[in-house]
């Protein structure tokens, strides 16, 4: 009796004890991201001299890693479950990472690469199913917004440990701050991999019968379909110009001093932090799409911003604030898309598939951030800063326009505009219990 007791306050409130510890988990895995994503390009350009084409070819490496392991990591949570997968992916990442920091050649550092990018992309959506079992749906808005916030915040507090230990002319010091990257992954393990995951409690999940499995399930699911598309554009448009084309645009264009530029930042992740449990409050009893639109909204000021700062770069006062308030700008829409992404992911799946679908998910947004610096710094290398700004613009209102269709295709309860407490479905939605 006592366990069905539990079970039934887990299924209203959540699982306190292990989300928590999930959350702390990935606090860990942001520190270490934050420790020493700053510094790679540095490490293999100038601590290694291997040029700035290896320190490239480094990065693509990363990024390919992450699309080579995501259609297999979420088949691993579907059929195992999201804690093997977690250690698996911080076990690989702890190796990446402490390969990297002793490696002194590029086809070592390429390989090293590999495995550390394979294995920290195999923990998101891990970590993402994790969330999702320990929380209910009227505490799931919550739950991805704090692990926002801690992910800015830990990212923020890792960049700053770890500009205080590098130093570009010794190279002990760049292999000291990637095996400390190491110890944080395998904090993660130890931390979240332990956690007693609960069972999902009974959902209602968008198919018809059975259904195909895996990727081919995503697919034939035109609200996740949707759902993706936006993700893409809103991840091109922000996520993806947030350190490459508009800071491009900012050192280049307006002549920001790299100083700034990092205050600027500073300012993103301070904003985030400040804002994101009070937005979570305006936005828990409204429409999820109205909040992504409104994110939209948001950005198109700050693009906006960013072209009085064009417009003004003679006067260097008036461009650093222009500059800095683009950042809080888009730390304000991002304080509005994190209470809803992951939710509307967790509340399309069907229970049998939520590692697929966060996969999928993870796997849009790893190859809209790795397309949207190319387009970026190669617009505004060229020194058309007005048709980047202009294209960004286009893309944001694309945005807006995406969240508002993208309402007709979920149901009430999916778009949060009912009480989480009544359960409507489509007539061809079935009611089903999380295995």
């Amino acid at each position: 009796m006592t366990g069905t007791v539990k079970q039934q306050r887990q299924r209203r409130h959540g699982a306190g004890g292990p989300l928590r510890r999930v959350q702390i988990g990935n606090a860990l895995s942001a520190f270490g991201s934050g420790f020493t994503m700053p510094y790679m390009f540095v490490y293999v350009d100038q601590v290694r001299g291997l040029g700035s084409l290896a320190a490239g070819m480094v990065f693509t490496v990363f990024a390919l890693a992450a699309l080579a392991v995501l259609p297999f990591t979420g088949r691993g949570i579907d059929r195992y479950g999201p804690r093997p997968v977690l250690l698996a992916g911080a076990g690989l990442a702890a190796t990446g990472a402490f390969a990297f920091g002793h490696a002194t050649s590029t086809p070592a550092l390429l390989v090293s690469a590999f495995l550390f990018g394979g294995g920290v992309t195999t923990c998101q959506p891990a970590l993402a199913t994790m969330i999702v079992r320990c929380s209910t749906r009227a505490t799931r808005s919550r739950a991805f917004a704090l692990q926002f916030t801690l992910v800015n915040l830990g990212m923020s507090i890792g960049a700053l440990v770890g500009g205080q230990i590098v130093h570009a002319a010794d190279a002990a010091s760049m292999t000291r701050l990637f095996t400390i990257e190491a110890l944080t992954f395998l904090g993660l393990a130890a931390v979240t991999g332990s956690a007693r995951i609960p069972a999902a409690a009974p959902v209602l999940v968008p198919e018809q019968g059975k259904g195909p499995n895996g990727l081919r399930a995503l697919v034939a699911d035109k609200a996740m379909l949707r759902l993706c598309l936006l993700a893409g554009l809103i991840f091109f448009t922000c996520y993806g110009q947030f350190e490459s084309g508009v800071a491009a645009f900012a050192t280049d264009t307006v002549g920001t001093a790299p100083a700034v530029l990092g205050l600027a930042i500073g300012v993103n992740g301070l904003t985030i932090v400040a804002l994101q449990m009070f937005v979570v409050r305006l936005t828990e009893k409204r429409r999820r799409t109205t909040a992504m639109a409104a994110a939209g909204v948001v950005w198109l000021g700050a693009w906006a911003t960013a072209l009085v700062a064009g417009l003004v770069r003679g006067e260097a006062m008036v461009a650093t604030v222009a500059i800095v308030a683009v950042y809080a700008l888009f730390g304000v829409g991002e304080s509005l898309l994190a209470p809803t992404m992951g939710p509307i992911v967790a509340e399309l799946a069907p229970a049998r598939l939520l590692g697929t679908y966060n996969s999928g998910y993870a796997m849009v947004k790893q190859i809209a951030v790795a397309v949207g610096p190319a387009v970026g710094v190669l617009l505004v290398g060229s020194g058309t800063w007005p048709l980047y700004l202009a294209v960004m613009a286009l893309c944001t209102l694309g945005v807006v326009a995406l969240a508002l269709r993208l309402r007709r295709y979920l149901t009430p309860a999916q778009d949060n505009a009912q009480a989480p407490a009544v359960s409507v479905a489509a007539p061809a939605r079935a009611l089903q219990i999380a295995a």
